[in-house]
């Protein structure tokens, strides 16, 4: 119980004296995982638009793909963007491994396939209101692409939050490529996992409070859109 105490007295001097390093590794932890979700949207979205517009073959097999893939765990991903970007990968020559780029690369592959799966149910779902209406304009598959776009727009930023959330929390993937180097690649996840194993409890509770607040904000951010898109469009 003196431990608890005490960790949380340090975990408050923390926290009111700006610690230079706890906020750099929360700055990383953003911007990493920032990059990544709008790494994964611009890929994303017009893939989501693609199959929610697009009869082909094998479209149902690639939607049950991509909703499997939404609980793709973190070390493998980890694993094969590591595979990918060493020395021996045929990205080796890129020269990243080890480096934030790697990491937002990881979480952008994490994330892709919940965000195209959760964008291609909202376009279909805006164009079984639409699809009638566009027809009747002529309008051309831009013009439909645009106008779901703008129809859903609220519920697209939801998407891209739930990906900032998801990014935001995962540990697995950006260890395994992130190496957590102290001062380079060390974000909120990787430190909550090694401090706590040295033992130093005041930064890795510091570090969770800060975590669980991002996600809660984010959360909430995402549950606010979607009681404003509901009472203004509903």
């Amino acid at each position: 119980m003196h431990d608890l105490s005490q960790s949380l007295w340090s975990v408050a001097a923390l926290l009111s004296g700006a610690d230079p390093q706890l906020w750099s590794i929360v700055r990383l932890s953003i911007l990493v995982s920032a990059m990544a979700t709008v790494l994964a949207a611009l890929l994303a979205f017009p893939l989501a638009a693609w199959i929610a517009m697009t009869p082909f073959a094998g479209r149902g097999a690639l939607i049950a793909s991509l909703n499997a893939l939404m609980g793709l765990p973190p070390v493998v991903v980890g694993l094969l963007v590591y595979l990918m970007l060493s020395r021996a990968g045929p990205f080796g020559w890129l020269g990243i491994i080890f480096t934030p780029s790697a990491m937002v690369l990881a979480q952008c592959a994490l994330v892709m396939p919940l965000m195209t799966a959760l964008a291609r149910q909202t376009f279909e779902d805006a164009l079984h209101e639409y699809d009638a209406y566009l027809r009747s304009l002529q309008a051309s598959k831009v013009q439909r692409v645009a106008t779901l776009i703008r129809e859903t727009r609220f519920s697209l930023l939801t998407v891209l939050l739930a990906g900032f959330g998801r990014a935001a929390a995962e540990v697995g993937a950006v260890m395994i490529v992130g190496g957590n180097i102290e001062g380079v690649t060390r974000v909120m996840t990787t430190t909550i996992a090694l401090e706590t194993s040295k033992g130093d409890l005041s930064l890795a509770l510091g570090l969770g409070l800060v975590l669980v607040l991002v996600v809660l904000v984010v959360n909430s951010a995402a549950y606010a859109v979607r009681i404003y898109s509901a009472r203004r469009y509903g």
